[in-house]
């Protein structure tokens, strides 16, 4: 009887045990389920690299300055640009070397692989290995959607279709182009308005965004792009705002004439579904001399935006990996503080 009564005793000590660590457990996983719900509503950004900021790892010495050969060999032979320490096939492990899951690819380290199904079949699953995904790609160097000649501009269209479709294929969202032509303000701006609407159509017939950046002559004028956007007006057709491309004429001396970065991004947020956080130098604290990122930031923030935010380091002062280590660590520390 003794011996019974002490097991009795024994079993509901066991039993409280359980039911307490049980709770505890319980507990603890509510706190941590609790605290990353908290820090997911402080953080509305995410963190993505551009494949740009590698150029000169992947392109090497053809960086030679003679631009005009440099576009012949992109159109005849772009492989052989291709001469620099690095390789793009690997650049879904080397974001993630830097703690990055998304990536921003560039059509032009890719030039001659659009239509080779069996490499973007490798390039995936080189991303799924590595945990990445592909968020954009960006594209140069097929025709000016603003081009005034419209057989010209059509094709201009049509040579991003391939792109969209690659995109479609690695689940990215968006593709993005630019807004180039020669012309009058009014001019360029009718002109792509019109490549940007067709090419639109076909985007959003495969589920795919059609992003203009800020990059160079009209489209560096926040007004001027904004007008574009506006007379597009379509959902899938966006803007990629970058917070250094506002030079809108440059000349061998440098920029002539340069739009307000604060007032152009402003201008652009409520068009963009992304945005590209470019670098060139930094001073001893870790900010960027020539953009206020928080203040840059804070705009952002203001507008509701909540998706990527894309490290694009193009100087010259660090190497390329320190450059892109301390534009991580920049926004890092601004995302924290605004």
């Amino acid at each position: 009887m003794k011996y019974i009564t002490l097991r009795l005793f024994i079993l509901v000590l066991v039993a409280i045990q359980l039911a307490s660590c049980s709770t505890e457990k319980q507990n603890t996983t509510e706190t941590s389920t609790e605290e990353n719900e908290v820090e997911a509503e402080e953080q509305p950004f995410k963190i993505s690299l551009a494949q740009w900021s590698l150029h000169k790892s992947f392109f090497g010495p053809s960086l030679n300055g003679d631009w005009a050969a440099f576009g012949k060999m992109l159109q005849e032979a772009p492989e052989e640009l291709l001469q620099g320490d690095l390789n793009p096939d690997n650049f879904p492990s080397i974001a993630a070397s830097y703690g990055v899951n998304t990536i921003e690819l560039v059509n032009t380290f890719y030039y001659g692989k659009a239509n080779d199904q069996a490499y973007w079949e490798a390039f995936k699953k080189k991303c799924n290995d590595a945990g990445v995904s592909v968020g954009l790609i960006m594209c140069d160097a097929l025709g000016n959607l603003g081009d005034a000649d419209s057989t010209a501009r059509m094709q201009a269209v049509e040579n991003h279709y391939k792109w969209v479709e690659v995109a479609k294929f690695l689940g990215a969202k968006s593709i993005r182009v630019n807004a180039a032509g020669e012309g009058t303000a009014e001019e360029v701006a009718a002109n792509a308005v019109d490549g940007l609407s067709k090419l639109g159509e076909y985007g959003a017939s495969k589920g795919i965004n059609i992003l203009v950046e800020n990059h160079g002559g009209y489209s560096s004028n926040g007004a001027w792009l904004v007008g574009v956007m506006q007379n597009v007006g379509m959902d899938n057709v966006g803007t990629l705002p970058d917070f250094g491309n506002f030079c809108i004429e440059r000349t061998a001396d440098g920029c002539a004439e340069e739009y307000d970065r604060y007032k152009g991004i402003a201008e652009l947020m409520p068009y963009a579904k992304g945005v590209s956080a470019k670098t060139h130098d930094f001073d001893a604290e870790g900010n960027e001399v020539h953009s206020d990122y928080f203040r840059i930031m804070k705009i952002v923030k203001d507008a509701g935006f909540e998706g990527y935010v894309g490290i694009e380091y193009e100087g010259t002062g660090l190497s390329e990996d320190e450059g892109i280590k301390a534009t991580k660590a920049l926004l890092e520390k601004v995302f924290t503080q605004i």
